[in-house]
């Protein structure tokens, strides 16, 4: 089974989506939200704000690219 990702313009998607789910070869229909500006910094902050508390483990540089 494959995978199909799409970008679709806001005012084209309900179009779109009824008819990809009239499809009797389609299993599954998601759509998939860019995160905001504010949900992004929101999460980042409160990353850091662990880390900062030492909830979360962290790696070196080094360690890291060496996994790569």
């Amino acid at each position: 089974m494959k995978q199909v990702i799409l970008d679709i313009p806001d005012n084209k998607l309900p179009f779109f989506m009824e008819l990809v789910k009239n499809l009797d070869f389609v299993k599954n229909v998601d759509t998939i939200e860019d995160p905001s500006k504010q949900q992004i910094l929101s999460e980042l902050k409160t990353t850091l704000t662990q880390l900062k508390k030492g909830k979360l483990k962290t790696t070196s540089a080094k360690d890291f690219l060496n996994e790569l």
